[in-house]
C-alpha cells in the first residue's frame, strides 16, 4: 500500500458518520447491508448516507454490489487489512508475527510491556 491510498482511507474514516457505517458494516458480515438499511439503523438521511457512502466507496475501506434496484455496501476487510499490515510494516524491526499474540490480535509481545 502506498501512502496516498492510506491517508485516503483514514480521511474517510475520520468522521464519526463514516466511521459508525464502516462499523455497522463489519458487524454485518461479508454480504453487508442495503443502504436503505444503513440509513434506518443509524438514523442518517438518504441524501447525507449517499455522499458519505461515496466517500468510503472511493477509499477502498467499502465495496458496493448490485442487487436487483439495491446496492449493498460492505466492509471491505481486505483492504483493512492492507491499512494495518501498512501501518506495521516495520513493527518490531520488520517482524510483524512478533507484534500478533495467540488470538491473531495486534499487541505488543508480554516481555516489552515491563
Amino acid at each position: 500500500m502506498e501512502h496516498p491510498q492510506a491517508i485516503d482511507m483514514f480521511a474517510a474514516l475520520a468522521h464519526p458518520t463514516r466511521l459508525a457505517v464502516f462499523r455497522l458494516l463489519v458487524g454485518a458480515g461479508p454480504d453487508g447491508l442495503p443502504a436503505l438499511e444503513i440509513g434506518r439503523r443509524l438514523d442518517v438521511v438518504a441524501s447525507t448516507l449517499s455522499g458519505h457512502l461515496g466517500i468510503l466507496k472511493r477509499s477502498g475501506v467499502l465495496t458496493a454490489t448490485r442487487h436487483a434496484r439495491e446496492i449493498h455496501y460492505a466492509a471491505n476487510l481486505s483492504a483493512m487489512n492492507d491499512l494495518v499490515g501498512f501501518l506495521l510494516a516495520d513493527c518490531c524491526g520488520g517482524k510483524l508475527e512478533n507484534c500478533v499474540d495467540s488470538n491473531n490480535l495486534l499487541s505488543w509481545p508480554e516481555d516489552a510491556q515491563s
